[in-house]
């Protein structure tokens, strides 16, 4: 689901809770005044009518860096600040590594005495400005500054899925983790103990109540959920060496491959991920790599840009080394030319196995940060040709084909059923021809018609000689940190 899309779904979802219903969710940023429709309401003035109706709302927000960072703190606090004072408990958490953050988006909506229509959202999507953008890509109407390019109104790619079944409750348990840690919600320092004075926020979350039942089985398709938390101290009581199910989980899909990764991310960041797609390319002589980033990073300033480009150009460089022919980088706009931010965390291998949620493409979400993503396998499959991709006798999936066929068809400009999106080494041409004819209308003067589509070939700035010498520490240690345990860095494992 798109921004827009979710938000709407989400909206209709809240709304139909009435008293004794429950609503759990966890953030990393959340601005109470983002109309979740164009004509509201707004995150803050549902979730406060929901209180008042009775519903029991909790929520987990990042204690954010400061804003003068381009981080969230002011946001998170005024969120929580008002649930609270209508009987709801949204607390701010700083449980994470030194220069961490907690990434995961969820929410969960459980009724009571009616398990089967119970619902759970995860992915990429913030309650939050900027995110509520539908597939045109004109932006939110509030929006969050990024990078000038992107104009005033920035365009934002982004995806969530929605899911139902026994699933809902494993992403309710990721939930009461979190809230059970009988760890401190704020960070023993003084500054960080004053912050949490001054919000007037608790520093251990209330007891749960009794749970509900999970919900019985609602459709065919497995879904596992895959996470991160870095390795800290002190320790998380459910994660004590950290966990790195996500990092494992691609490593392992990767190393699966045979025909197509087809992945859009923020980053794309990292040699260690970069080394296990390079390996997978190695290994699979027809395999290929289509990954969709955005054109430029979000804070592309004199500091903040060379740390964000160099870990990607690295990336690049590595997987073009091993399979020049074989790996193609594109970032999209809209049909106004402006640059869109992709935001989405996405990957479909084969068309057999898929994934959606929180985390990047990088170090960084695969050791340190807390993340949440969904990997789903789907039993169903699908007769259209070529009905194998992997040549191994899984066969083609619907739902993750699918999933695929709605991103290119929306990226191509070409309808879902269009015949020659089937066959992704089809359509790899089809990328590329399509990202050339926009490349050459711009160098052209855009004169004429604009070509279809929105893809364009991605150029990183370069980072110049000067600058890494200091933007390579930079980017090592807060821009991309480690956080597995020693002997796993030591070793090169996950």
């Amino acid at each position: 689901m798109h921004g827009a899309t979710y938000f709407r779904r989400l909206h209709d979802a809240l709304q139909q809770l009435q008293s004794g219903d429950r609503v759990y969710f966890t953030d990393w940023r959340g601005d109470p005044d983002e109309r979740l429709l164009p004509d509201g309401p707004t995150v803050g003035g549902l979730l406060c009518e929901l209180v008042q109706r009775g519903v029991e709302v909790r929520g987990l927000v990042w204690r954010s860096h400061s804003d003068l960072l381009q981080f969230s703190a002011t946001e998170n606090e005024h969120l929580g600040e008002q649930l609270n004072a209508v009987g709801g408990e949204v607390l701010l958490d700083q449980r994470v590594r030194w220069f961490g953050s907690h990434h995961q988006k969820l929410v969960v909506v459980r009724h009571r005495g009616a398990p089967e229509r119970d619902l759970a959202f995860v992915g990429g999507i913030d309650l939050c400005h900027g995110r509520r953008d539908d597939a045109d890509h004109g932006g939110d109407p509030q929006t969050q500054p990024i990078d000038r390019r992107y104009g005033r109104q920035a365009p934002w790619h982004d995806a969530t899925l929605e899911l139902a079944g026994p699933v809902v409750g494993e992403v309710l348990r990721t939930f009461v983790e979190r809230w059970d840690d009988p760890h401190p919600l704020d960070r023993r320092t003084p500054y960080r103990m004053l912050l949490h004075r001054l919000a007037r926020m608790p520093r251990h979350p209330e007891p749960l109540p009794e749970r509900f039942p999970d919900p019985p089985p609602a459709g065919p398709q497995a879904v596992q959920l895959l996470r991160t938390y870095g390795a800290r101290r002190p320790p998380y009581p459910f994660a004590p060496r950290g966990e790195r199910t996500v990092a494992q989980a691609y490593t392992h899909a990767f190393s699966q491959a045979r025909s197509c990764i087809y992945l859009e991310d923020q980053y794309l960041w990292s040699e260690p991920v970069a080394r296990g797609i390079a390996e997978a390319l190695e290994r699979a002589p027809g395999l290929r790599l289509l990954a969709v980033v955005p054109r430029f990073p979000d804070a592309d300033g004199r500091l903040t840009g060379p740390p964000n480009r160099l870990g990607q150009i690295a990336a690049m460089r590595l997987l073009q080394e091993v399979a020049p022919d074989r790996v193609a980088f594109y970032d999209l706009e809209n049909a106004a030319g402006v640059p869109v931010y992709v935001h989405a965390k996405v990957c479909v291998v084969d068309d057999v196995w898929f994934t959606c949620g929180s985390d990047n493409f990088n170090r960084r979400s695969w050791t340190n940060d807390s993340e949440l993503t969904c990997a789903v396998l789907d039993p169903e499959l699908d007769d259209r040709e070529p009905r194998d991709l992997s040549g191994t006798g899984d066969g083609a999936r619907r739902l993750p084909r699918a999933l695929r066929l709605q991103l290119w068809s929306e990226h191509l400009g070409l309808p879902q059923d269009a015949p020659e999106l089937l066959d992704p080494e089809a359509a790899w041409d089809l990328w590329r021809t399509t990202a050339e004819e926009l490349d050459a209308w711009h160098a052209g003067g855009r004169r004429g018609p604009r070509p279809r589509g929105q893809v364009r070939r991605h150029r990183p700035d370069p980072v110049s000689r000067w600058q890494r010498l200091w933007a390579e520490p930079l980017y090592r240690t807060v821009f991309d940190p480690d956080g597995r345990p020693r002997s796993l860095r030591r070793a090169g494992r996950f």
